[in-house]
């Protein structure tokens, strides 16, 4: 396809590595915090133990919401501080992001803006399902056919869908108003798709791995701020911030691991009541 980039692994590899980074939440000006927390420092806490953990991956995908304030600034800065880690990287846009605005400014930027990666055994999907201006998510039917029409011409590889809204509820009352929308319809077409093996989210600010229907969806803690899981109203969490690694087997099987900066690191304002 045209917007497909192709990933080589490399050799000798057990699997495709994938480093997984969501919800940044950045902002144009530098000192700006969301909720108590800097989101600058502690993304840029992130990459530095990143760094220190030199774990070898193939690409970095991000899972949507870097900015927090739809800023040009905000992008620029994401895309100078992940070029540290000397890896591809690819994205999608989440809620708090400007879509339109991501993919003008990347790609000069050194971020890749294809939506398809062929990487060995595998093809990775990245789909849009943001709302402009509003917290929850939706997938469009353009978005649902370009996923068969890829699944179609490449049945021979095992896929992951990558997409910024979690398709399931994590039973939090209040988190649970602002999921993807459409939610029964995307999983029924999910459900068609032969070999997809995962679906891998951001938005939900905590750790979540499900699997069901033999398919396996899961969603990465933010290297901002968390959400405490089965929270019926608002409430943070003071785990540190996170990220994951995944490695995408060629038999199906998909192997993670997710990593926090050191306890206590971070910790937001537990007074607040949303943003």
């Amino acid at each position: 396809m045209s917007d497909s980039a192709v990933i080589e692994p490399q050799d000798g590899a057990i699997g495709v590595r994938v480093l997984q980074i969501t919800d940044t939440h950045l902002f144009a000006h530098p000192d700006r915090t969301l909720l108590g927390i800097n989101t600058r420092d502690s993304f840029n806490a992130v990459l530095e133990a990143i760094m220190a953990e030199n774990r070898e991956v193939d690409f970095v995908l991000v899972t949507g919401d870097i900015s927090q304030d739809y800023s040009a600034e905000s992008y620029q800065y994401f895309a100078k501080r992940i070029a540290l880690l000397g890896k591809k990287v690819f994205f999608l846009p989440g809620n708090h992001d400007d879509g339109p605005l991501m993919y003008r400014l990347f790609a000069p930027l050194g971020v890749n803006t294809e939506r398809h990666i062929i990487a060995g055994s595998w093809q990775f999907v990245c789909l849009n399902s943001q709302v402009y201006g509003v917290p929850h998510g939706w997938i469009g039917h353009e978005q649902m056919e370009y996923l068969k029409n890829v699944c179609s011409e490449y049945q021979h590889l095992n896929t992951a869908v990558c997409v910024h809204h979690l398709p399931r509820l994590v039973g939090s009352a209040w988190l649970d108003t602002q999921t993807m929308h459409n939610q029964d319809e995307f999983n029924r077409l999910l459900y068609t798709l032969p070999d997809l093996r995962l679906v891998l989210c951001g938005h939900v600010h905590q750790n979540f791995d499900l699997t069901h229907r033999g398919l396996r969806y899961m969603a990465t803690p933010s290297t901002s701020i968390q959400f405490l899981p089965q929270s019926n109203e608002f409430m943070l969490d003071t785990c540190a911030p996170g990220w994951r690694y995944l490695t995408f087997r060629s038999d199906g099987t998909v192997d993670t691991e997710l990593h926090r900066l050191a306890e206590g690191s971070f910790l937001p304002d537990l007074n607040s009541r949303g943003y």
